[in-house]
């Protein structure tokens, strides 16, 4: 092959790469949402979809694969066509939490993903069954100590951040209970209206409505000040756990690989999205707050987030149920 005729082809992969990133996308997209229906995962991919989906001009399907503390879908999409037609959400427990509690994993949390932003962050809300007798985080810790090992909680799956937030309580109250790993976070709270559980840890757009109704009894918030969608409700700090502090994030992924271009387009509308009055007011209403990020400084965070964890998840001696 002469260097002319090499050049040529170059030329023209490089033509029809460009030509096929230009037409981004040609076809429908599939979001997939690492927990079941109902969840604040799914909660979140779904408002998302409809929007990314206006921005792109192509149809979003949320593709729910529970299971496994997210990693069965996270697996899948790293193991995926690095086109930008298979995203995901991420969020601390897959890409955190779970490389350090599970011994093998399908993918690698730094190395799997082209990570593109976060989209929310927010705090957990701490509840219990109203038949529970206690009305603070320090009646709960007490409760737990004189009934050790007789108290229950549930979370969405081992190695989720409800899963990780209830370790930390235990920790910092010094005490034990039982931890009940469900497949989401909808059936952990049926448990617990159902009185099965003693308490959970879980986003406010999951246990808040079944709050309000009378259903459970939210105890604290675990952010450092009070949620502004939820004023009365103290954080575990003013409710009786002094240095207690946990906040969760979620963001949108691709298959490493993805091409720079189409990670950099898929920022730009999601970036757009979440600078919107309507995502303040909505994720608000769910008790946590719109961010962004570059790809690169949310790959940043990824990797700082997971270095930090690490070490505090094997003090503990965390293993997956």
């Amino acid at each position: 092959m002469t260097p002319k005729v090499f050049l040529a082809l170059a030329a023209a992969l490089v033509s029809c790469a460009q030509a096929y990133s230009q037409a981004y996308p040609h076809r429908p997209l599939r979001l997939v949402s690492p927990a079941s229906p109902g969840s604040a995962t799914d909660v979140r991919a779904r408002w998302l979809a409809p929007r990314l989906s206006a921005g792109l001009g192509q149809t979003i399907v949320v593709d729910n694969r529970a299971g496994a503390a997210g990693s069965i879908a996270t697996e899948m999409v790293a193991k995926s066509a690095p086109d930008g037609y298979t995203l995901l959400i991420v969020h601390q427990g897959t890409l955190v939490f779970n490389p350090h509690i599970y011994g093998r994993l399908g993918y690698e949390p730094l190395s799997s993903f082209s990570p593109i932003t976060r989209v929310g962050m927010g705090p957990l809300v701490l509840a219990v069954h109203p038949s529970v007798p206690v009305g603070s985080v320090a009646d709960l810790v007490q409760l737990a100590k004189l009934k050790p090992g007789q108290l229950n909680y549930g979370s969405p799956g081992s190695g989720t951040p409800p899963h990780l937030a209830g370790e930390l309580f235990k920790r910092m109250g010094k005490f034990d209970s039982v931890h009940v790993p469900y497949k989401g976070g909808g059936p952990a709270l049926l448990d617990l209206i159902g009185g099965r559980l003693t308490y959970t840890f879980d986003s406010a757009s999951v246990q808040m409505p079944s709050v309000r109704a009378g259903k459970i009894k939210a105890l604290a918030v675990t952010s450092s000040k009070r949620m502004a969608a939820l004023p009365d409700i103290r954080t575990m700090v003013e409710a009786g756990l002094p240095g207690y502090e946990f906040s969760s994030w979620q963001g949108v992924a691709a298959p490493a690989g993805t091409p720079k271009d189409i990670i950099s387009r898929l920022n730009a509308h999601l970036v757009k999205i979440m600078e919107t009055a309507e995502a303040r007011e909505w994720f608000a209403e769910q008790g946590a707050e719109p961010v962004t990020d570059s790809p690169e400084a949310f790959a940043a965070y990824i990797k700082a987030d997971y270095e930090r964890w690490g070490p505090i998840i094997r003090d503990a001696g965390i293993k997956a149920d």
